[in-house]
């Protein structure tokens, strides 16, 4: 029954990771297409940080899944990415080296850091596409994810490996560990609504949904990875920061993507009435 549920483990686990692999490329895009990362707040990618590190140190300490701690050093250098455009498209304008300017809806904080050198355009339209495309395309890019992390367990279970039975998962409550767990968990749930309140500001405008997307499905597999290892009362519970950084922020995430569905209704209803002939 354990080799069952270490199988269903590795299984979500790989799930998870192809998700965290691509999870940052649309925002990544988004912010290369725009030539500015002013969509996300930094204090939601610094706290997000945070979370990361404490959920690397964790994993390590406690010795958790191998695929835990890969997607722990993978989450950290993505959420170092970020910044880094961030702030070097930031350093881009300043230096004046960029002459469109990036609006973003609504009143930012950052937003002086959106000032060229007095030469001003029109940031250029990227065609709008239907709600019904948007959903086939994630729908496909989801699809296409989860059979590749399927694939990756498939080959890493077909490689050589030692026929030894794996070890049952340790129960010993670490309270340093604990401290680390709940420090991530709670970073990660804090981080997604500074997040959040920009979006009323700037309309979810320099965002891409892509990210919040694969987040949801990464952290459900994730969660489900590590119940699926032993649904022992005590491992559970020594797990529960884990599973509540990574559970409780997919209702947070489905928040934002709710957002992106109503501002994008909002907008497309501005847009047939600005085509309306008075």
């Amino acid at each position: 029954m354990f080799v069952e549920g270490n199988a269903a483990s590795s299984v979500l686990g790989w799930i998870s990771i192809a998700c965290w692999i691509v999870v940052y490329s649309p925002q990544i895009i988004e912010n290369y297409q725009l030539q500015s990362g002013e969509g996300l707040s930094l204090l939601f990618i610094y706290v997000w940080l945070l979370g990361d590190v404490c959920n690397l140190m964790g994993a390590v300490m406690a010795g958790l899944l191998p695929t835990v701690i890969i997607l722990g050093v993978y989450y950290t250098l993505c959420d170092t990415v970020l910044l880094c455009q961030v702030y070097y498209y930031r350093w881009k304008r300043q230096a004046g080296r960029h002459v469109v300017p990036v609006h973003i809806t609504g009143e930012v904080s950052e937003e002086t850091c959106l000032i060229t050198d007095g030469r001003s355009a029109d940031p250029p339209e990227r065609p709008e596409l239907s709600i019904t495309r948007i959903f086939v395309r994630y729908l496909a890019a989801v699809s296409f994810v989860s059979v590749t992390g399927v694939a990756a367990y498939c080959i890493s279970n077909w490689l050589p490996s030692d026929d030894t039975p794996p070890a049952l998962p340790d129960t010993k409550l670490d309270w340093h560990i604990q401290v680390i767990g709940w420090t991530s968990a709670s970073a990660y749930l804090g981080a997604r609504l500074p997040q959040i309140v920009k979006n009323f500001k700037t309309r979810c405008e320099g965002l891409a949904p892509g990210l919040f997307v694969f987040s949801i499905l990464g952290n459900t597999t994730y969660a489900l990875s590590i119940i699926a290892a032993s649904r022992d009362a005590d491992y559970l519970i020594r797990n529960a920061s884990w599973l509540a950084g990574s559970g409780l922020t997919v209702f947070l995430d489905i928040l934002v993507l709710s957002q992106f569905f109503y501002y994008g209704f909002v907008s497309g209803q501005r847009g047939w009435i600005d085509r309306v002939p008075v």
